[in-house]
């Protein structure tokens, strides 16, 4: 194995205060009628594409309206992350350290442009991702921009690790090893690994 790529949400840290706290931000502000949403309304919503998130989130609006709107919440919770940061799980960056001596360790999320940059420096993890991806950059579904990041970086062994069903679909779909975070948000029957808590990465690997 010469590399491990990782979802974001649910995986490495759980954003959901910080992202519902930075979108409450604009949805307070509405012409159409204010109102807030809290963590575990975003728990159904953790790792699907921004698109699907306004369609659950945001019924009663017209797509394009829908679009900016998210677009504006995308930016402050980008900014609001920079500065405070999320819950990171425990010992991510100790198992991070010691698995980046010895493979490349990468991160594929389903985040609009700017979040795992926003994620990357708040925690000053750059030393240890070498490359990664999202469809706010690449408008790619998951296993596709896995797919991108092995080609991309010439990975010929490698696994993802992520914590919903879909994460494991994109994995199949790319055509690699799928470990199951479950201590993460979703729920995954058909794995090739499970983790029950993020040091036993190190165990595995």
């Amino acid at each position: 194995m010469d590399s491990i790529i990782f979802d974001l949400d649910g995986t490495l840290w759980d954003s959901r205060e910080a992202i519902a706290l930075s979108w409450n931000q604009i949805f307070e502000k509405l012409e159409e009628g204010s109102f807030k949403i809290t963590k575990d309304d975003l728990t159904a919503m953790m790792g699907l594409q921004i698109d699907e998130i306004g369609e659950r989130l945001l019924p009663s609006l017209e797509p394009a309206k829908r679009k900016e709107l998210l677009a504006r919440c995308g930016e402050v919770e980008n900014e609001y992350i920079i500065k405070h940061g999320g819950i990171l799980y425990p010992e991510v960056e100790e198992v991070l350290k010691g698995l980046s001596r010895k493979y490349k360790l990468f991160i594929v999320s389903n985040c609009e442009e700017g979040y795992i940059e926003a994620f990357l420096e708040y925690y000053g993890f750059n030393k240890y991702i070498q490359d990664f991806e999202n469809p706010g950059r690449t408008g790619l579904v998951k296993g596709e921009n896995i797919k991108l990041v092995m080609e991309r970086n010439n990975l010929a062994d490698t696994v993802y690790v992520g914590d919903t069903e879909k994460d494991r679909a994109a994995a199949e779909l790319a055509g690699i090893p799928f470990v199951y975070a479950a201590y993460g948000f979703g729920e995954v029957h058909n794995t090739d690994y499970k983790i029950h808590n993020f040091k036993e990465l190190a165990l595995l690997f």
